[in-house]
């Protein structure tokens, strides 16, 4: 567990330096990811640590939106005066995120051959 929670801390601080570096205008965990998805590649697979860590974390992410849940509340009263922008964006982003999940399931299912079960 602790080589696949250094593998993913290690690929967010790679990204987080590239984007300082580099002065891009996107997350820095984004790009650790991408980092981490083309090392995935190159590798030929996941190890199995990685599969096992990922999963417990992905169990228990709800515990991980607490703390933005939280700072959101404490700016309440900005949201009430701009909840527009806010709606916008989750619904812009609910249906784009939607599209992108359906587009991949549908590619996935045409190179593997494999039907849903």
């Amino acid at each position: 567990m602790l080589y696949a929670i250094t593998t993913l801390f290690l690929c967010q601080l790679a990204g987080e330096l590239l984007v300082q570096w580099l002065s891009l205008p996107i997350p820095g965990p984004l790009i650790g990811m991408l980092l981490l998805f083309v090392g995935l590649l190159v590798r030929g697979g996941v190890p199995q640590e990685l599969t096992d860590t990922s999963g417990h974390l992905l169990r228990n992410l709800m515990l991980l939106f607490i703390p933005a849940v939280t700072g959101v509340m404490l700016h309440f009263e900005r949201v009430g005066r701009e909840w527009l922008p806010f709606l916008a964006a989750g619904v812009v982003g609910g249906a784009f995120t939607m599209a992108v999940t359906a587009l991949t399931l549908r590619w996935m299912i045409r190179i593997t051959g494999k039907d849903a079960e």
